[in-house]
């Protein structure tokens, strides 16, 4: 493929005012990603456990475990990054418990949401604040 100056010039201008977006379109994304887990259920607090540091020296590879017992589904959400929707993690009958924990990436100081799907149908949610002094995604 080649591209003319030109479009090389149009590309980069487009990357960086795409960079400059308001935070309010990343809090816009992360609603839509919360209704469309939940159909836009209330959502309750009891029955999720978030575990997530309080400081990351780095946000490249930020520690975050979630455990919800009797839960079908637990969606993992970082509010302030530019795809907030981390995982989603479906358990089965067979599950043995309802634990997950994995490794995230964070761009800045910000909060990360579980929310979990029970079996009765109801959701239950549970956030961390989250300082990052390195930024994960390029800062």
């Amino acid at each position: 493929m080649k591209l003319s100056r030109r479009d090389a010039l149009a590309l980069g201008f487009g990357g960086i005012a795409a960079s400059l977006l308001p935070m309010p379109l990343w809090a816009e994304a992360t609603d839509e990603a919360i209704a469309a887990f939940t159909g836009g259920a209330a959502i309750g607090t009891a029955g999720v456990t978030l575990t997530a540091p309080e400081i990351a020296e780095n946000g490249n590879t930020v520690p975050v475990s979630v455990s919800a017992p009797g839960a079908t589904a637990i969606m993992l959400l970082a509010t302030g990054n530019p795809t907030p929707a981390v995982a989603t993690f479906n358990f089965g009958p067979a599950a043995g418990s309802q634990n997950a924990a994995t490794r995230i990436r964070l761009a800045k100081t910000q909060k990360v949401v579980a929310i979990a799907k029970l079996a009765d149908g109801s959701f239950a949610q549970a956030e961390s604040t989250v300082k990052v002094t390195i930024g994960g995604c390029g800062g």
